[in-house]
């Protein structure tokens, strides 16, 4: 069982997520056990204040070390891996996912405000990742994201385990396009050659047309391809 813990001071943004859709139900099946954590029950301050103003001045407030020290001491387990939602990390792709996935216990610290006090960042954290090259509030929503990732990589969570090799970027493809019933809506028909019953040609169809939306919509997949990159 893979153990999550999130260390926040907006544990209730967490609430909706963590209770719906396959997150829910691997935690249901005891795949996946995800803890939330408030900062504020981790400080000394007698006002539960985690932020204080940054030394050298500027503007905004930055996340004190001791909080985040405390939280990380107390839920900690033997090979736990401190995870820092950061714009400074790394950002996460599928492969990286994988990697993650792979840790049986994960402690992600939530940044906000102006930033996190450096001290955690060095002595604290073993990985920074970020979701992407733009600005958001905190590491609330990038927390969300990468459990969201991550859990549905965990074996037995998702029902059919094959579905995961069929993905956008397995081997850094986008996903092949996807028809259900009817075959004939307001004109737009499903393409014969998948109810065609032949699955061999099915799948030589569905692989070439992911070369395709691959190179329309991103071909710096494909240059990974040729450089041996794939996963």
């Amino acid at each position: 069982m893979m153990l999550i813990d999130i260390a926040t001071i907006f544990p209730r943004m967490f609430e909706q997520v963590l209770n719906e859709s396959i997150v829910k139900r691997a935690q249901a099946k005891g795949k996946v056990k995800i803890r939330v954590h408030d900062l504020r029950d981790y400080t000394a301050d007698k006002h539960r204040k985690v932020d204080d103003r940054p030394f050298g001045g500027g503007s905004g407030m930055v996340i004190r070390p001791e909080p985040v020290f405390n939280l990380v001491k107390s839920v900690a387990k033997k090979g736990a891996r401190v995870v820092l939602l950061s714009p400074q990390g790394r950002r996460l792709d599928q492969a990286y996912a994988k990697k993650l996935s792979r840790a049986k216990h994960l402690i992600l610290v939530c940044g906000h405000y102006e930033g996190i006090d450096e001290r955690v960042r060095k002595h604290l954290a073993d990985e920074e990742v970020s979701i992407g090259d733009y600005v958001l509030t905190g590491g609330e929503l990038p927390a969300m994201v990468l459990v969201d990732c991550l859990v549905r990589l965990v074996p037995g969570v998702l029902g059919d385990k094959n579905s995961l090799n069929f993905e956008s970027f397995e081997g850094n493809l986008l996903e092949y396009p996807q028809y259900t019933r009817p075959q004939d809506f307001r004109g737009f028909k499903v393409p014969e050659i998948l109810l065609s019953g032949d699955h061999a040609k099915i799948e030589a169809w569905r692989k070439s047309q992911a070369l395709k939306v691959t190179q329309k919509a991103r071909p710096d997949l494909l240059k990974k391809i040729r450089k041996g990159e794939t996963k």
